[in-house]
């Protein structure tokens, strides 16, 4: 009989690895896809106006494995506006074998939250400037929090800038216990978090840029997450034709729906300046120097979620 396994007990799961150890089975799964040695198809999507939302499925196995698992996850933007989380969904783990459901993780879109910020922790470890003045955080909702939890681990700095348009959600990220052990200051002027940070990290669902250009400083690294769906960019697409290194989680998804497809579709960058982040793991692949811009643009890839589903399932099952 397939199993249900609840929040709280994926939650628990979670607890009881290290930080570390789910950083690992991340990257590993990037350097799995980046060698085609896993069967992902193109994301399915389904977008909502009133109120405004989406919803992801994402599918997918790893050849010669086990499992494979497909993912819904959705975002409803409004939803905090009436005391509900904006992330909601489930994942379902299948034998590759036979096709049997083993089991369903009722996670509410906690397990994509999760894997999103350790994405770009997998990021940071790879590609953080080697001194890093302040980390800056755009946007101040669960995966502006969760990502820099997970930073925690792989980036020494404490000091942080987090940019927000809301008193009040500002006020609440910096009291947030998560965070304990950094040094949050909050600010509605995104100039100021782009003069005075060179790692940053931005996590809305804008639909128009939010950094530009000319305000990025020289030795700045961008992890831009929130750009997943058609019509959404938070980065000026001129930003790209600063960058040295340019990194994509998926190639072939940055370029239909991240902030890379502006670019690439204005013309300011063409494909073969962008490396995958699996390949650049493998090659071991670093900025050059502390002067250069890199940018990596994470949209979300299935094995994140076949990572995390067999993890859980693993840990759960006996």
């Amino acid at each position: 009989m397939s199993s249900i396994i609840s929040l709280d007990k994926i939650k628990s799961s979670l607890s009881s690895c290290a930080d570390s150890e789910l950083i690992q089975i991340i990257e590993d799964g990037f350097v799995s896809y980046s060698k085609e040695d896993v069967v992902v198809p193109p994301v399915g999507h389904l977008p909502f106006i009133n109120p405004p939302g989406d919803l992801h499925i994402k599918y997918g196995y790893i050849k010669e494995d086990d499992y494979y698992v497909i993912k819904l996850a959705s975002g409803f933007y409004d939803n905090p506006k009436i005391g509900l989380s904006s992330s909601n969904g489930l994942m379902l783990v299948f034998s590759q074998k036979t096709g049997k459901l083993l089991s369903i993780l009722l996670d509410e879109g906690h397990l994509t939250d999760i894997r999103t910020a350790l994405a770009g922790a997998v990021v940071a470890k790879h590609l953080a400037p080697a001194q890093i003045n302040r980390i800056g955080i755009v946007g101040t909702g669960i995966q502006a929090r969760l990502q820099l939890k997970f930073l925690k681990s792989v980036i020494d700095c404490r000091n942080v800038i987090v940019w927000g348009r809301s008193d009040d959600k500002l006020n609440d990220y910096k009291k947030d216990p998560m965070l304990a052990g950094f040094d949050i200051n909050t600010t509605k002027n995104i100039t100021e978090l782009a003069k005075h940070c060179n790692y940053i990290v931005t996590t809305t669902p804008s639909k128009k840029p939010l950094l530009l250009a000319k305000e990025i400083q020289p030795g700045t690294h961008i992890t831009a997450v929130g750009a997943d769906t058609p019509g959404k960019q938070e980065l000026e697409a001129s930003l790209f034709g600063k960058a040295s290194l340019i990194i994509a989680d998926s190639k072939s998804q940055c370029m239909d729906h991240g902030d890379i497809f502006h670019p690439v579709h204005q013309g300011i960058i063409k494909e073969d300046q962008i490396t995958e982040l699996g390949t650049l793991i493998s090659t071991g692949q670093k900025r050059k120097n502390d002067s250069e811009i890199s940018i990596a643009d994470l949209t979300g890839v299935a094995i994140q979620d076949i990572q995390i589903a067999k993890l859980i399932y693993q840990k759960t099952k006996g």
